[in-house]
């Protein structure tokens, strides 16, 4: 088992665009694609423009090939086109469980 932990910095103000526009075009291909969303968080300290992703995978390999499917999917494509002027920064972090 693997987690990946994708923090999304966005616009001041950007936040509550991005979840709606997520909960309509995005949340059901990407969860239905990737499968265990753990957690979607907001910070409540710190930077208050982020959302953090929490996903699960059965391995490494599990992760890449359902992030590969998920970026050849148009409602997946047509989501990030939508969001995509919020976005300021994207970050990717694969952690192991000990």
């Amino acid at each position: 088992m693997i987690y990946e932990l994708r923090t999304y910095t966005l616009v001041p103000g950007g936040l509550r665009d991005y979840v709606k526009t997520y909960n309509e075009l995005g949340r059901e291909v990407q969860v239905g694609i990737l499968g265990q969303l753990v957690s979607l968080l907001q910070p409540e300290s710190g930077d208050l423009n982020e959302l953090k992703f929490l996903w699960a995978f059965d391995s490494f390999e599990d992760r890449a090939r359902r992030r590969a499917e998920l970026l050849q999917d148009p409602r997946f494509t047509d989501f990030r086109k939508a969001v995509r002027h919020l976005l300021i920064r994207q970050e990717s972090q694969l952690l192991s469980p000990i």
